[in-house]
């Protein structure tokens, strides 16, 4: 009896009654017959014994290091651009790459311990049990986590206003959007709170904050930095990134995070090798050829805009660079492409699909998954007007249409791929604006939701592209427009993130006239 044999067990599962399926039938327009239902009925029950087991089973855990206590929700007087969704601080190993370095983790990144919301009040309450890869690699390289930052409510927003603690404000002007949806790992590193911060990108949201905040945010290749312990969007589009106040601090962080994680992301290579970032970031571009991408300039709405990353990209020229005018038409069709993955697909695999969707090989953070169910299914109605419009968009598409345009946009996603490789067979990088206009004021309290709507979707006409296609994009400033940043926007060959780093340094060098 000591192994529990014989012993009443609560049920994993509730046996399914003749009624439910009979409901379930005449829902899925099956027409079973009576002898079916009693057939299906009878058998579930061993079925259920399996279920049983799967319940009782230990699951593989991810490892947590470093002791820490689980900090506290800052109050307004403590919380510097409402950027921190929670405070900490988790010390790392006494020595590494980043010892003396202060890290914020977005709050869509499991940290063990510390309560994560990723923006949403349908995620309140939940505490991880458990680090995402990231957070160990940057412990173990001996950096200081100071706690977890304010990002969008579910990450799906480009503006800095959906986020359920409040909206993040602007360092360079707390009137304006910082952008999103790493809203707060941009404020707090522009705000000089923190050293670096990582955010995370599905259609711009590393970029677009560090563009309208004036610092460095580089999105990798697609499966380059291990997703594993972070909320997912949507497998294709996902990514986790460095940012930081300059280039080298971006390249090194990028070095912690970068690297196989043994099997539990799929979005990763088997054989996939990272590079010493730092230690080539100094090597120069002399003979490099970098291509400015035409459609993305006339994306922009804002011609002073354009016209600053024209002239901040003509002057790599100084460092030995041959800069050209380059087309992609496709590219103007890449938000086209994307929107049939990132609507369907995220509201399939974030919201149907709880926030870890099926049909992959990984590592499924199952705390995570059951929290967000049951908050969806408790109070739905506490998700931000975006997270609404996902929702209802995704199910008309899927009740009306199936995966019709998923498939195709998957399908069309090689296509433009292919369009971008092309190019970059003979240019080394491509430049074009990060954003299409200036970081726009903070929405008002009366604000239409057709105007919030606009507003939190509408900057992605150059970043969208990158998260369809893999290719690694950072942002880098390319100065100010009536004292606000502008983003130039360098995309390269995939995982080739050390020629991105290398134009981004030999620009800020020649920059800040060094």
């Amino acid at each position: 009896m000591a192994s529990g044999q014989g012993l009443y067990k609560s049920p994993a599962v509730c046996l399914l009654t003749e009624d439910d399926l009979q409901k379930l039938s005449e829902e899925l327009n099956l027409k079973c017959t009576t002898e079916e239902i009693q057939a299906i009925t009878a058998e579930f029950k061993s079925t259920a014994t399996s279920y049983q087991r799967l319940s009782e089973l230990p699951e593989p855990a991810l490892p947590v290091k470093y002791p820490r206590v689980p900090g506290y929700k800052p109050a307004e007087n403590d919380n510097p651009y409402n950027a921190w969704s929670w405070k900490c601080d988790i010390k790392g190993a006494a020595t590494g790459k980043l010892a003396g370095k202060t890290v914020g983790i977005k709050d869509n990144i499991a940290v063990a311990g510390v309560p994560m919301m990723n923006g949403s009040k349908i995620l309140e309450g939940y505490v991880p049990e458990f680090d995402a890869t990231i957070v160990t690699r940057v412990l173990d390289a001996g950096g200081r986590i100071l706690g977890k930052t304010a990002c969008e409510d579910l990450c799906f927003s480009g503006c800095s206003s959906t986020c359920s603690s409040g909206p993040v404000r602007n360092p360079v002007d707390e009137t304006r959007t910082v952008g999103g949806s790493s809203s707060g790992s941009a404020a707090l590193v522009a705000g000089k709170v923190v050293d670096m911060a990582i955010g995370g990108d599905q259609g711009g949201s590393i970029r677009i904050p560090a563009s309208w905040s004036g610092i460095v945010g580089l999105k990798p290749t697609w499966g380059l930095v291990p997703y594993t312990g972070a909320m997912p969007i949507e497998l294709t589009v996902d990514h986790l990134g460095p940012m930081a106040a300059n280039v080298h601090d971006c390249a090194l962080l990028l070095e912690v995070l970068a690297g196989y994680d043994e099997g539990r992301d799929p979005r990763q290579p088997r054989d996939l090798i990272s590079e010493p970032y730092t230690t080539l970031l100094n090597k120069g571009i002399n003979g490099k050829k970098i291509g400015l991408l035409q459609e993305g300039f006339s994306t922009c709405t804002e011609q002073d805009v354009a016209q600053l990353v024209e002239k901040a990209a003509q002057t790599l020229t100084k460092a030995g660079a041959k800069v050209e005018k380059v087309s992609v038409p496709m590219h103007l069709d890449a938000v086209a492409i994307w929107t049939g993955v990132a609507l369907q697909g995220g509201y399939n695999n974030m919201i149907a699909g709880n926030g870890n969707g099926y049909q992959w090989k990984g590592y499924y953070a199952t705390s995570l998954q059951e929290a967000f169910f049951r908050g969806r299914t408790a109070r739905p109605y506490d998700s931000s007007k975006a997270v609404k419009r996902l929702c209802l968009v995704g199910e008309y598409m899927n009740r009306n249409y199936g995966n019709k345009f998923y498939a195709k946009s998957q399908n069309l996603t090689t296509v433009l791929t292919q369009a971008y490789d092309k190019v970059l067979q003979e240019y080394d990088v491509l430049i074009l604006p990060t954003l299409p206009y200036k970081a726009a004021k903070l929405l008002q309290a009366d604000c239409s939701t057709s105007d919030y709507i606009e507003t939190a979707s509408s900057m992605v006409t150059n970043t969208a592209a990158a998260d369809s296609t893999g290719h690694p994009a950072l942002s880098i400033n390319a100065g100010n427009v009536e004292g606000l940043p502008v983003g130039m926007m360098i995309m390269g060959r995939h995982f080739d993130e050390t020629t991105v780093l290398q134009v981004a340094r030999a620009y800020e060098k020649i920059r800040d006239g060094e």
